[in-house]
């Protein structure tokens, strides 16, 4: 059985996507199953150990030159790729008129269907319209975990039940150490979002690098943008222990989550990538509501906080305790 799984972006989203993978293998062993996703997220569904074939789209890259004789040629060699296989099933469990459309673009086998979600999830931006590239629409209920959303939209398609707890399958990113890692035991804060509401106070975090001082583990700050540099460098001005990271690329970012003795971080895509590989993790919570996003599958994530109920430090404190002690 060929099954193609559209999911593009962002990078949360995608990380809470992968154990559906998981899923159709146990279900079907000998199933092959490839990802449609944009370019920036290549290497990461790469690392899953069920899919076959990663499927890139730079649709965001070709908005911006559609008059551009080469993102027109990128385009129609992505449509021959997307067309070289029959499918059997085809997921899009996205739910937006683009991925949707993705979707169409696909070639079936005789008899194959194009699956996708009959409804939105509280705050989802789900576009309705989608339903009408849809063979089947799978309703799921209004407070869907957005992992379990996924697994949900395959198992009723494919006629299994979903009863395990999730499985992410990533291999470790396969590459040699660069050389900012630690030789020692470290501890990461993902304090950088795009939301400043979604932001941990800056005095929190530096109470929290100092209850750490004395397990002597270097403090690691990564960023993604020139604010967040400056953001981080301020943190690190008042951390003894902190260093702040040089930007990294993808998978130096998932081996920074994958390989941390502690993680600390809002709710962020690399936040989920280490408690996808159940690392001890601690996401907190304040402008996001948290049964959407929550690691709720290891006793080694600790979820703290909710909208509106951003997380003391007191509480944090606690559970640094609960998984290191």
């Amino acid at each position: 059985m060929n099954i193609l799984i559209v999911r593009v972006s962002s990078l949360g989203d995608v990380v809470h996507n992968m154990p559906m993978v998981a899923d159709i293998r146990r279900a079907f062993p000998d199933a092959h199953i490839d990802w449609v996703v944009e370019e920036a997220y290549v290497s990461l569904v790469a690392l899953n150990r069920g899919v076959r074939h990663v499927i890139p789209m730079a649709l965001r890259r070709w908005r911006k030159s559609l008059h551009k004789a080469a993102t027109r040629a990128e385009m129609r060699a992505f449509r021959q790729r997307l067309r070289a296989e029959a499918y059997d099933f085809v997921f899009d469990t996205q739910g937006l008129f683009k991925t949707a459309a993705t979707m169409r673009l696909a070639r079936l086998r005789e008899g194959g269907k194009r699956v996708g979600l009959a409804n939105a999830t509280e705050g989802s931006g789900y576009e309705p319209v989608s339903r009408i590239f849809h063979d089947l629409s799978v309703p799921v209920g209004l407070h869907t975990h957005a992992v379990l959303r996924a697994r949900t939209v395959a198992a009723k398609a494919l006629g299994y039940t979903v009863d395990t707890a999730p499985d992410f399958d990533l291999r470790p990113p396969a590459q040699t150490d660069p050389a900012w890692m630690p030789a020692t035991p470290y501890a990461v804060f993902f304090h950088a979002t795009a939301r400043a509401a979604k932001q941990w106070p800056v005095g929190h975090w530096l109470q929290i690098a100092r209850s750490l001082r004395e397990r002597g583990w270097p403090i690691l700050l990564p960023w993604g943008s020139e604010s967040e540099r400056q953001a981080a460098q301020q943190l690190a001005s008042g951390m003894e222990q902190a260093v702040v990271l040089p930007k990294l690329p993808l998978m130096e970012a998932v081996m920074l989550a994958q390989r941390a003795a502690l993680v600390i971080g809002v709710d962020t895509g690399l936040t989920h990538i280490a408690a996808a590989y159940c690392r001890p993790t601690i996401e907190l919570y304040g402008d996001s509501p948290r049964w959407k996003t929550e690691g709720n599958w290891s006793p080694n994530i600790i979820n703290l906080g909710d909208t509106g109920a951003q997380p003391d430090v007191a509480a944090v404190e606690a559970a640094v305790h609960q998984l290191l002690d």
